[in-house]
């Protein structure tokens, strides 16, 4: 294969540069305002709403004989159990190794309303014999990160009961 001549050499090279950065440009209008690249859309962050309940020992609760006590607990159990499936109450679970020992619990609800997880969680047994109380707060995370995979759904048809 014969070499090119240095002169057409040279030629093909700034031809093909010159096509190439044609080719890689969009073309103008002449008189058009040249066109800035479209800016990166702003990130608008999202949220989902959940009801954190907080369960405390509650100042003063009235002493109890163990007997009843274990079968409050009994019933305290049942009440979340019924919860969950209901959908409404997505997580629960007890604290341990806090430094406010008076920090019994929490559980997280999916409801409509504030009002509406404070009213099932003030049906729980152990509120309503004055061993805890609870307080309700939103909590929001950001859209997406929170899953509750062993939930049903909030609309989901209640269990029958026995």
């Amino acid at each position: 294969m014969s070499a090119l001549p240095p002169r057409v050499g040279r030629t093909l090279i700034l031809t093909t540069s010159l096509l190439l950065l044609a080719l890689s440009t969009t073309p103008t209008v002449p008189g058009a305002p040249a066109t800035k690249p479209a800016a990166p859309a702003e990130k608008k962050f999202e949220f989902d709403k959940h009801y954190l309940v907080l369960l405390k020992r509650t100042p003063n609760a009235p002493k109890m004989e163990p007997a009843v006590l274990q079968k409050l607990q009994d019933e305290h159990l049942a009440h979340l159990t019924r919860m969950g499936e209901s959908g409404k109450m997505v997580l629960a679970g007890p604290f341990g190794e806090q430094d406010d020992v008076g920090m019994r619990g929490a559980c997280i609800y999916r409801t409509a309303t504030k009002e509406e997880a404070r009213q099932l969680a003030e049906q729980d047994p152990m509120v309503k014999a004055g061993r805890l109380q609870v307080e309700v707060l939103a909590w929001y995370t950001e859209k997406g990160y929170l899953a509750f995979p062993k939930a049903p759904p909030a609309d989901a048809p209640q269990p029958a009961r026995k």
